[in-house]
C-alpha cells in the first residue's frame, strides 16, 4: 500500500489538511487526557512523534525534488521514541509547529510537475511526491484521532 493513511483523508484536500493540523493539534492538547492503554502512547508522545516525523518529511520532500526517483531511508518510530522522555509537550508542539510551516510553504512553492515525480519508499514501493504529501495528511488525521479518543475519553 502506498499511503497508508489514505482512508484517513476520505476526500479532503491534504494541503488543507496539512495547514490547519499545527493550529488543531495546539487546541486539543490543550484539554487534559487520560493515560493510554499500557504499550501505548500517551498524548505528548505522539505529539513528538509527530514532530521526529514532520523533521523526517523535510528530508524526504526536499530530497524528491533535489534527486531524480530518490530512495526514502524509512526509521524505526519506536526507537526514535526512546528519547521522547525528555521533551515536553510544548516543546515538541513548537518544533512540530515551526517545521510543519516550514514544510508546508516548500510544498506550496512546488510546480505542478513536481506532484508527479516518483520516489521509492523500501517498504511501499513508488510513489509520487502527490502521494507523500497525502501520506503527511493522513498521518496526521490519524494521530488527530488518536489524541482526542484521549482526550474525550
Amino acid at each position: 500500500m502506498l499511503n497508508p493513511y489514505a482512508s484517513y483523508l476520505g476526500g479532503r484536500d491534504p494541503l488543507e489538511v496539512i495547514a490547519v493540523t499545527p493550529a488543531k493539534l495546539a487546541e486539543i492538547t490543550a484539554t487534559p487526557s487520560r493515560s493510554p492503554a499500557p504499550g501505548k502512547w500517551d498524548v505528548r508522545q505522539i505529539v513528538c512523534h509527530l514532530a521526529d516525523c514532520e523533521a523526517v518529511f523535510a528530508f524526504r520532500l526536499r530530497q524528491a525534488v533535489a534527486e531524480d526517483h530518490h530512495t526514502i531511508q524509512p526509521f524505526d518510530q519506536d526507537k526514535w521514541a526512546a528519547a521522547c522522555d525528555t521533551y515536553d509537550l510544548a516543546e515538541a508542539l513548537d518544533l512540530f509547529r515551526a517545521a510543519r510551516k516550514w514544510n508546508a510553504k516548500f510544498i506550496a512553492a512546488q510546480p505542478p510537475e513536481v506532484f508527479d515525480r516518483h520516489l521509492t519508499h523500501p517498504e511501499r514501493g513508488t510513489m509520487t511526491f502527490r502521494t507523500m504529501v497525502e501520506t503527511m495528511a493522513g498521518h496526521d488525521l490519524n494521530h488527530l484521532e488518536q489524541i482526542e479518543r484521549l482526550v474525550n475519553a
